[in-house]
């Protein structure tokens, strides 16, 4: 078998050992989880503005809420499995009319489980706060994201730099804490002064939740530079942490081969900004 065989087969199963892994973590959380039902989530349209919420749990649990991702309210500092609150938000800032929340609980043992993740409607437009900061911060966002980020290639033991800007298209929809089960993006990459220079790259990336960090990352790619040379690229990445709970640093490697090519495979490391704004939830 030729070496980038041998390499891709041992990427491959070791991805398919971290996600078997974290199904079968995510299988036992489920079965003893805390299953939430939500009733109400709006907001009161007449002022000072109050966030509505209720809902019942399976089990007695205490409960509390994190809106926007940023801003936590305790619902029950009792056990309980009807909760409800009235929260005013009439002091919070957001940069948006549709804010996400979502659920924590935690049972007699100190076990804590989080719902999936709600939104709920402003009531008006002009009730978004912030003026200018938030016009700054919109437009921070934007150049942010649309940074490229710096690659390290090492392609036939020569070494080269290269820019790749990713851009996810589609998220699946989670019950972790900030992030979706995982994602498709499109890619494009320039590689400086490689035999081989532009690529486009159409994958899917799988997120699970680490402590200590972020997340781990394991995914596949397809790719191709329209003039012949298409091939694969499993990879994996390591969210690092969070900027403004917007933007998460992240860290990935990369194995890039064209199958059937001896001396086509190349590595990638790369240091990137990760960010759901424009993406479409499922």
């Amino acid at each position: 078998m030729r070496k980038s065989g041998i390499m891709l087969f041992y990427f491959t199963l070791i991805m398919l050992s971290v996600i078997t892994f974290s199904r079968t973590i995510y299988a036992q959380t489920e079965a003893d989880s805390v299953e939430v039902y939500l009733i109400d989530s709006y907001v009161t349209p007449e002022k000072p503005h109050r966030f509505i919420v209720s809902f019942f749990t399976s089990e007695y649990v205490l409960s509390r809420i994190i809106i926007d991702d940023k801003d936590e309210f305790i619902i029950s500092d009792e056990p309980s499995d009807n909760h409800k609150a009235a929260i005013e938000i009439s002091g919070l800032t957001f940069s948006r009319t549709s804010i996400p929340f979502f659920i924590i609980t935690e049972d007699s043992l100190g076990n804590k489980f989080y719902s999936e993740r709600y939104e709920f409607e402003l009531p008006y437009e002009t009730e978004i706060k912030g003026g200018s900061d938030i016009f700054t911060f919109c437009l921070f966002g934007g150049v942010v994201f649309g940074l490229p980020a710096p690659v390290y290639v090492n392609m036939q033991e020569d070494s080269y730099f290269s820019l790749t800007k990713e851009i996810p298209l589609i998220f699946i929809r989670s019950t972790g804490l900030g992030y979706p089960t995982g994602y498709f993006s499109a890619e494009y990459s320039h590689i400086f002064g490689s035999p081989v220079k532009n690529f486009l790259r159409l994958g899917y990336k799988h997120i699970i939740g680490i402590p200590g960090i972020e997340y781990i990352s394991p995914g596949i790619n397809g790719f191709t530079n329209f003039k012949g040379y298409n091939g694969i690229s499993p990879e994996i990445s390591f969210g690092l942490f969070r900027i403004y709970n917007t933007f998460t640093v992240y860290t990935r490697y990369r194995y890039n081969t064209k199958p059937g090519e001896p001396g086509s495979d190349f590595h990638e490391i790369s240091l990137g900004l990760y960010s759901g704004f424009f993406a479409i939830y499922l």
